[in-house]
C-alpha cells in the first residue's frame, strides 16, 4: 500500500521532464558536402629493379688475373674492378716505342739531309734534283712518325684496357668472371647497378585507366621484408600485353632510395589513385537507409534533422561517393547518425571530410 501511493507521484514527475528532455539538442558531428577529385584505386605488386644494369667486359680477351670486387660493393666511377694479364700488351707496348724511337731518329736524319741540301743548292754546288730527293724523304720519314705514334697509342689503350674499370657509381650485383678464367672480348665479368636509378617494376592487368597513370605516385611497402617508406613515379607504361602473362609492365621511379644491394629484387606491393573526375564523398559514418535505400540526415536551417534519399556511385575503402541526393554545401550528419529521427533538434559540431 506504501509503495502503490509513490509511483503516480514518480511516473508523473517523469511525465513532467519529459518534454524538457525530448527538445534537449542531440550532439553530432557533421561534414559539409563538397566537390572533391575522385580516384579509382589500384593496388599493384612487384619487385625493386634497378633503372640501368651495366654489364661490363675486356674490350680484349685474355686471362683474369685479378677480381677486386664481390657482390655488394658500391663502387665508384673510375675505380679498378678486374685485371688480365697484360704480358702480351705490354711487350707490344715496347715494341711500339721502339718502332716510334727508329721513326724519329730516321726523320731528324732527314731533316739534316734536307738542310745540307739546302745549304748546297744556295752555294751553288748542289743540285734541285738532290733537294727534292731530300725532301722526300723527310715527308716519308714524318709519315713513318706518324704511323708509330698511331701504334703506340694503340698500344697504350690495349694495356689500359687490361683493367676494367667502372663507369658510374653503382653497386656490384654479380661477378661473372674468376681468377684464371680465360674470357673473350667483351664478354661480361662484372654487372653492376647504378645507385642513383632504382625503381619498382610491376606486372598488371591491362586495365581502363591505366594509359592515364604516367606521372602518378605510389606509396610502397615490402611484402617479404621490412622495407623504409618510400615513395615511387609511376614513369613507363609497356604499350603491349605480353602475350605469355597476359600482363602489361609499369616501372615507377624510386625518389630517395638508399643505395642497398639488399632492395634489389625486394617484393613490394603500391595502391596507384586513378582520377576518375569529380564528386562528393561521404564517410561512411553518414551512410543509412529508409525504406527506399540508402540515404543521409541532413541539418537544416532551423537545426533540425531530415532524412534523404540518396543513389551511391561507388565505394572506397574509407568513403562512400554520391553519385545524387546530396548537393554542394549541405550539411551531413556523420558520427551520432544512428540516434537520429525526423525533426530532431541536433548541436553540430563540424570535423573535416
Amino acid at each position: 500500500m506504501h509503495l502503490s501511493k509513490k509511483l503516480p507521484l514518480a511516473f508523473s514527475t517523469f511525465l513532467a521532464a519529459a518534454p524538457a528532455l525530448a527538445q534537449t539538442p542531440l550532439p553530432v558531428e557533421y561534414v559539409t558536402a563538397a566537390e572533391t577529385v575522385l580516384t579509382f584505386d589500384t593496388a599493384l605488386t612487384g619487385s625493386i629493379a634497378a633503372r640501368d644494369t651495366i654489364n661490363i667486359g675486356f674490350k680484349q680477351g685474355g686471362r683474369i688475373i685479378e677480381v677486386a670486387v664481390k657482390e655488394g660493393d658500391k663502387v665508384a666511377r673510375g675505380q679498378e674492378l678486374a685485371r688480365t694479364d697484360p704480358t702480351q700488351q705490354e711487350q707490344s707496348l715496347m715494341v711500339a716505342r721502339a718502332k716510334l724511337a727508329t721513326a724519329a731518329a730516321q726523320r731528324d736524319q732527314a731533316r739534316q739531309t734536307q738542310t745540307r741540301a739546302e745549304g748546297l743548292l744556295e752555294a751553288g754546288v748542289g743540285t734541285r734534283a738532290s733537294l727534292d730527293n731530300a725532301l722526300q724523304q723527310v715527308s716519308a720519314a714524318e709519315g713513318a712518325v706518324t704511323q708509330a705514334r698511331t701504334a703506340l697509342d694503340q698500344a697504350e689503350r690495349a694495356v689500359a684496357d687490361t683493367t676494367l674499370i667502372s663507369p658510374a657509381d653503382a653497386i656490384v650485383i654479380s661477378r661473372k668472371g674468376e681468377v684464371g678464367q680465360i674470357v673473350g672480348a667483351a664478354q661480361p665479368v662484372i654487372a653492376i647497378a647504378r645507385t642513383e636509378g632504382i625503381e619498382a617494376v610491376f606486372q598488371t592487368p591491362d586495365l581502363p585507366h591505366l594509359k592515364d597513370a604516367i606521372g602518378l605516385r605510389i606509396s610502397l611497402r615490402g611484402l617479404d621484408t621490412r622495407l623504409p617508406a618510400m615513395e615511387a613515379t609511376i614513369r613507363e607504361i609497356s604499350p603491349l600485353v605480353d602475350p605469355h602473362t597476359g600482363a602489361v609492365t609499369v616501372r615507377a621511379t624510386i625518389k630517395n632510395a638508399p643505395a642497398d644491394v639488399a632492395l634489389l629484387g625486394a617484393a613490394v606491393s603500391g595502391t596507384v589513385h586513378f582520377p576518375v573526375g569529380r564528386g562528393i564523398a561521404l564517410p561512411w559514418t553518414a551512410l543509412t537507409s529508409d525504406s527506399a535505400g540508402p540515404a543521409v540526415w541532413l541539418i537544416g536551417e532551423d537545426m533540425t534533422a531530415r532524412l534523404v534519399p540518396i543513389t551511391i556511385a561507388r565505394f572506397t575503402t574509407d568513403s562512400v561517393i554520391v553519385a545524387s541526393g546530396v548537393n554542394v554545401g549541405d550539411r551531413v550528419i556523420g558520427t551520432g547518425s544512428h540516434l537520429v529521427y525526423p525533426g530532431l533538434k541536433v548541436a553540430p559540431e563540424e570535423v573535416a571530410p
